[in-house]
C-alpha cells in the first residue's frame, strides 16, 4: 500500500507536502531498527497528521505543548481510542528521539491517555462450535487457529510453512507482540487440514518458481545473510495472498500474506449467520482459548506463556471471565 494511500487512525486527511527529506529519514531509521512496515505507515501518517496540525512548521520549532494540544484534539475533536492517541504520541516521540534526535525535557508533562479496563468477549463452547461450522476449506482452518491455538489475527496470517511442526504437534509464533517468539499448542483436530494447506502453498510456489517469481519478503537482514531463502519452501507464507505484489521495501514482485480484512469479514460474515448476538471479531475467538483452557483447569502461568502475555496480570483478566474473584469465592461462613 502506498504511503499516500494509506489509512490509518482518522481518515480523511489531505496530502501534505509534510518536508518529505524529513519524512525519508524517518522511514529509514525504522527500516534500520527494524520496525514491521505496518508500524512504519502508521507512524509516518500520525507524523504528518502533527506537522499538519502545526502548519507545516518543522518539528525542531516545536515544544512539548504542541505535542499536548495535538493530542487533545485528537480526543477532544476526532473522539479517538486511547490506543490510537497513544499511536499517535508513540510516533511523535519516535521522531523527536529516534530521528532528530532532541532532548525531550517537556515529556514529563505529556500523558499517555489511559485506557479503562473491559472485560473481553467470550464466546461459549457451543457459540464457538456453531461459529466454526459456518466456515469452510481456509477460512474454516484459519479460525480454527485463532481458537484453538491462542492466536492473533497477524500471528495466524504470518505463520510461515517452517513454523508448523506436525512431529512435536506445536506452532511456532515468531516475532509476536513484543518482538518475542513462543510456542503454542497446534489442535490434532487441524492437523490434516493443515497438510493439505502445506500441499497447495507447495504447488503454488512450485508454479511460481517455473515463472521466474516465488519470492517472499523475510524478516530483518535475513534477505542478505540468506539471499536463496526468499524462494525457499519454508519460508513461503503459510496462507499466501492471491496474487503477487510489490514490495515497498526493495520494489520486487513477492507473494505476500493473506490481507486481515479477508479474516475479519469470513468471522463477521459467519457470526450473523450463527445468530451469534455478540460483537464478535477474530480476537474474539483467542479470548475464547484462553477462557475455555481456564475452565478446563489449565494453570494461569501455561496459559499466559501460550498466549505471549509478558505479565501474568494481563492473563488474569480471564479469571474475571470466569467470576473466579472475589465474587467466585465461598465464604467459610456458608461451607
Amino acid at each position: 500500500m502506498g504511503y499516500d494511500h494509506m489509512q490509518a487512525g482518522v481518515s480523511g486527511v489531505p496530502p501534505v507536502d509534510a518536508r518529505p527529506k524529513l519524512l525519508d529519514e524517518v522511514r529509514a531509521r525504522m527500516r534500520l531498527k527494524h520496525y514491521s512496515l505496518r508500524t512504519e505507515q502508521a507512524y509516518l501518517y500520525w507524523i504528518r497528521r502533527y506537522i499538519h496540525a502545526n502548519g507545516k512548521r518543522h518539528p525542531r520549532t516545536l515544544d512539548g505543548k504542541a505535542v499536548e494540544t495535538f493530542l487533545t484534539r485528537l480526543a477532544t475533536d476526532d473522539h479517538v481510542a486511547p490506543s490510537t492517541q497513544n499511536q499517535a504520541l508513540s510516533a511523535i516521540l519516535f521522531l523527536y528521539r529516534e530521528v532528530l534526535a532532541l532532548k525531550l525535557p517537556w515529556m514529563k508533562d505529556v500523558v499517555r491517555a489511559k485506557r479503562a479496563p473491559k472485560l473481553p468477549v467470550v464466546l461459549s463452547r457451543a457459540e464457538v462450535e456453531r461459529l466454526l461450522e459456518q466456515f469452510s476449506g481456509r477460512d474454516w482452518l484459519m479460525a480454527g487457529l485463532l481458537y484453538g491455538s491462542g492466536l492473533r489475527l497477524m500471528e495466524c496470517l504470518r505463520l510461515r510453512i517452517k513454523d508448523v511442526d506436525f512431529a512435536r504437534t506445536e506452532i511456532t509464533i515468531r516475532d509476536g507482540k513484543g518482538g518475542k517468539d513462543r510456542r503454542t499448542v497446534l489442535p490434532a483436530r487441524l492437523s490434516s487440514a493443515l497438510r493439505l494447506q502445506v500441499d497447495a502453498v507447495r504447488t503454488l510456489h512450485a508454479e511460481e518458481l517455473s515463472r521466474g517469481f516465488g519470492e517472499v519478503a523475510l524478516p530483518h537482514a535475513l534477505a542478505r545473510k540468506y539471499p536463496g531463502a526468499t524462494r525457499s519452501l519454508d519460508w513461503q507464507y503459510l496462507f499466501p495472498a492471491s496474487r503477487r505484489s510489490i514490495d515497498p521495501r526493495d520494489g520486487r514482485i513477492k507473494r505476500h500474506h493473506l490481507d486481515e480484512n479477508v479474516l475479519q469479514r469470513a468471522v463477521h460474515r459467519a457470526a450473523k449467520r450463527a445468530g451469534i448476538d455478540k460483537p464478535v471479531t477474530p480476537h474474539t475467538l483467542r479470548h475464547s482459548f484462553a477462557t475455555h483452557l481456564l475452565e478446563a483447569g489449565a494453570d494461569i502461568r501455561t496459559i499466559q506463556e501460550l498466549l505471549g502475555h509478558k505479565d501474568v496480570a494481563t492473563t488474569q483478566i480471564y479469571t474475571h471471565v470466569l467470576n473466579r474473584g472475589a465474587g467466585g469465592v465461598l465464604s467459610p461462613l456458608d461451607r
